[in-house]
């Protein structure tokens, strides 16, 4: 294998964490019946609560920490609106991701000049020393291996626990969970408040980890691909882990062709639109099977909920 294709391939799977993370924070979420289209907005509060808590403190995982609560923070205001107050889970979703890059944006003037530390990567031993494979899977940071966790757990959670199958069937239909027992509204807040959380962890890995730096920029469109991605996974893990990887993928090409000198006879703004062309076409593709998505998605999806 070549050096330059081993390069493209870690930093295929850089690009992909965050995707991976925020991605299935939501699929939870969705798999609940809930539909938070706010990811943009948590991602980018949790960037910039992450970076300002590492740059004070000289702590990460201080920083990680206050990401995730800002993105908590964030889908709890969700949570009231939608499933309290029932309002349209879409328009609440849209206001949010506005509202969390104008406050992220408002915020984060002061920090704007400032850089942190470069983390560097943690070498799983041994598996660390195996040629090729160990320089693309097991050279990383440590969120890279958290998000790889995260996957292992979420794919455990929702088909291997009795938790996750009541997050399911309140997915499917939340009347007949209600009727069983269930307390609909507080499990989907407990799905709102982790997807929240992991958006928040997505958006850490972005300004503390991949560029050490505050950009009210950075985020870039990666909450929107991270909400698309559940539709092209179909509501699967698996999938999921996949597709981030793919859209990390091109994200990460056209930086590579960019630098390459092709932009001559391709126009650079064209190469930087590609990883948003490539959702646009991934999800006009998906929804012509529409036989698939009815089988996976879940059929509350987006449907507002009061108990009896």
């Amino acid at each position: 294998m070549t050096p330059l294709l081993t390069a493209i391939l870690i930093a295929t799977i850089i690009s992909g964490t965050p995707l991976v993370i925020a991605a299935l924070g939501e699929l939870v979420v969705e798999k609940s019946g809930v539909l938070n289209l706010g990811i943009e907005g948590m991602m980018a509060v949790g960037a910039l609560a992450g970076f300002a808590v590492t740059y004070h403190t000289g702590q990460a995982g201080l920083g990680i920490l206050a990401a995730m609560l800002a993105g908590m923070a964030l889908s709890l205001v969700f949570a009231v609106l939608a499933l309290t107050l029932m309002a349209n889970q879409v328009a609440c979703g849209l206001a949010l991701s506005i509202a969390g890059l104008g406050l992220a944006g408002f915020l984060g003037k002061p920090y704007e000049a400032l850089s942190l530390p470069q983390i560097h990567p943690l070498p799983i031993p041994i598996l660390a020393d195996i040629p090729i494979v160990g320089t693309i899977f097991f050279h990383h940071q440590i969120l890279v291996y958290v998000s790889w966790a995260l996957f292992a757990a979420v794919m455990v959670f929702l088909y291997k626990t009795r938790a996750g199958l009541l997050v399911r069937a309140i997915g499917e239909s939340p009347h007949s969970a209600h009727a069983i027992g269930s307390n609909v509204i507080a499990i989907r807040y407990a799905a709102t408040l982790f997807g929240g959380a992991m958006a928040g962890l997505a958006g850490a890995f972005m300004s503390i980890f991949f560029t050490p730096l505050w950009d009210e920029r950075m985020i870039s469109g990666r909450g929107w691909i991270a909400a698309a991605l559940v539709v092209f996974a179909t509501w699967r893990p698996a999938r999921v882990l996949i597709g981030a990887y793919l859209f990390g993928g091109v994200m990460i090409l056209q930086l590579f062709i960019q630098g390459s000198g092709w932009q001559i006879s391709i126009p650079s703004q064209f190469l930087s639109a590609m990883p948003y062309l490539a959702t646009i076409l991934v999800l006009v593709v998906i929804s012509q099977n529409r036989r698939t998505i009815r089988l996976h998605s879940p059929m509350s999806l987006g449907v507002s909920y009061r108990p009896d």
